[in-house]
């Protein structure tokens, strides 16, 4: 590890258990620092808190009090997921203590050097493919961050030989100072998360972290085909390498009907990508890229595109019954991403949509609801969704409770030759904790049937 000395009887608070709570609080405790642990969780049953008091450090739960502050805590390392409204949080900005999340403390200990990949979709399959190359080439690639494993574990333990390739959200983002990989990518820019960064440009500035440090000596890899990211492009020092769907360029990684680029030259046929959907063709060239830069030859590169087909959850072949396939695509958790799904299929598809309710508009799905046969609706956006699919004049339109009766009912409209997609729309919170278990409900019950 780098920077063991840092830490040294430093008072830490960690703000928020959960997995990156409990992995900072112990990375922290052993590397000197002085760490009190505040969760708001109950008491009872937090086998987290159990675990690290074993270890002989302070535990507080059931809730953040605004008091704790006045124990002279010199930073915060705070769960992604606790806004910055939060009192305490808001305390410590008047105060001036810095507030991290714990992909920063990932960088000041990795001896590995890092790429980050973020963006507002496509970041898990970018990552996934990725590291997939980077295995095959034998990179050593360790896979860290928002895909599920967290990141200063992983940075803890890394080699300088190594590589950490490192899925990185704006909430992980925002909680960052010198945060400063050897490749940035942004795969794309929407907007989401308004709840919690408050306005689209916090959002994007944020984002726009993953590069904010990097130098002429590190790779910026981008979509250089949304305008709106141009200001945030302009502001990085890094070495820019773009990304295009436009046809052949000179520069950076391109793409046309036939072939990608790499610099404007010939580099691989398209017809050998296994990966479906146009946005996905965006996710395979940024991890191209990025592969390129990390020598990865060519040959590598051509078998992994020829045999990836995605990542759980996300465009997921699921199986075929009786000339009937299923897909599911829980992952798409905003419009975009069902309108990217939707693109990538042709005609019969039935849909099964629906969830937590923001009040978001589906209008941008009204171009791709002509391929749709019917539409199975679940969830708090149920009602909205049918009156939606009506005035778009779907055939045949559903409303059901469960994910269960939602698979039976979209089995029982479909004949032999029709593509039943799980492909939501919306957050999963109203029915399910996360994606990743609505995406197992789902495959649960195609495997009822």
């Amino acid at each position: 590890m780098r920077n063991q000395n840092e830490f040294v009887g430093k008072k830490v608070l960690v703000l928020g258990l959960a997995k990156s709570g409990f992995a900072a609080a112990e990375l922290l405790h052993s590397l000197g620092a002085n760490v009190l642990v505040n969760d708001s969780s109950p008491e009872e049953g937090n086998k987290e808190a159990e675990v690290l008091r074993s270890k002989g450090i302070e535990v507080i739960c059931g809730g953040h009090p605004e008091s704790i502050l006045d124990n002279g805590f010199e930073l915060i390392v705070k769960n992604p997921g606790i806004p910055y409204n939060n009192p305490v949080l808001q305390q410590a900005v008047q105060k001036k203590i810095p507030i991290w999340t714990e992909i920063e403390l990932a960088y000041l200990v990795s001896e590995a050097p890092i790429i980050a990949i973020t963006g507002s979709n496509g970041k898990t399959t970018t990552t996934t493919l990725l590291y997939h190359i980077l295995n095959i080439g034998g990179k050593k690639p360790l896979i860290a961050g928002n895909i599920g494993t967290v990141a200063c574990s992983v940075a803890e333990k890394a080699k300088e030989d190594e590589l950490i390739v490192m899925e990185v959200s704006s909430f992980q983002l925002a909680g960052t100072e010198k945060f400063r990989p050897k490749i940035a990518v942004w795969t794309n820019l929407y907007d989401a998360h308004i709840d919690y960064h408050g306005t689209p440009e916090d959002y994007a500035i944020a984002k726009s972290k993953v590069t904010n440090n990097q130098t002429k000596e590190d790779f910026f890899i981008y979509n250089a085909d949304q305008p709106e990211m141009r200001p945030y492009i302009d502001q990085s020092n890094a070495t820019k390498i773009p990304f295009s769907l436009k046809g052949k360029s000179a520069i950076g990684i391109s793409a046309d009907d036939e072939m990608i680029y790499w610099q404007g030259e010939p580099f691989v046929k398209r017809s050998i990508i296994k990966l479906l959907g146009q946005h996905n063709l965006e996710n395979i060239l940024a991890a191209t890229a990025s592969a390129i830069l990390m020598d990865c030859d060519k040959e590598t590169i051509e078998n992994v595109l020829s045999s990836f087909t995605g990542v759980r959850h996300r465009m997921q072949f699921v199986k075929e019954l009786k000339g009937r396939t299923f897909y599911n695509d829980s992952k798409a958790t905003n419009t975009l991403a069902t309108k990217s799904a939707l693109s990538s299929f042709q005609p019969p598809v039935i849909l099964i949509a629906g969830g937590l309710d923001r009040g978001h508009s589906f209008e941008e799905l009204r171009p791709y609801m002509g391929r749709l046969k019917a539409l199975v609706a679940l969830g708090e956006t149920a009602d909205r969704l049918i009156e939606f699919a009506e005035s778009c004049g779907v055939p045949i339109v559903k409303k059901v409770q469960t994910m269960d009766a939602a698979v039976q009912e979209a089995y029982g409209i479909s004949i032999q030759g029709d593509q039943i997609l799980l492909s939501p729309a919306c957050a999963s919170w109203d029915q399910f904790p996360n994606f990743e278990e609505r995406g197992d409900a789902f495959i649960e019950a195609v495997g009822r049937l």
